[in-house]
């Protein structure tokens, strides 16, 4: 299967990181682009690998989208759970990049 041509160069297009750049210590959100990337590309495990919290942070912006046009029982105990997790993804992710 041919991909389309702005997924393939979709990497070409990146923004660096500004923090890595002026300090050389990357942030907690550095991996996040690439794993969108791979995520587009269907590598779902490079994903993971790259930026762990991407597969916490895409549910809760669906969630939160399909939220304010629906009601929907519980709300705020799933938005509450998605947020709390995928903090504790990221910052596990920065604290083992150091280790």
């Amino acid at each position: 299967m041919q991909l389309p041509y702005f997924m393939i160069s979709l990497d070409d297009y990146m923004l660096p990181c500004l923090n890595k750049k002026l300090f050389g210590i990357e942030c907690p959100g550095c991996g996040a682009q690439r794993a969108i990337s791979f995520l587009l590309k269907g590598d779902f495990i490079d994903a993971f690998t790259m930026y762990p919290a991407i597969f916490t942070i895409i549910p809760l912006l669906g969630f939160l989208l399909v939220d304010s046009f629906f009601t929907i029982k519980y709300s705020n105990k799933i938005i509450i759970t998605l947020m709390v997790s995928s903090v504790i993804l990221i910052l596990g992710n920065y604290i083992l990049k150091f280790l």
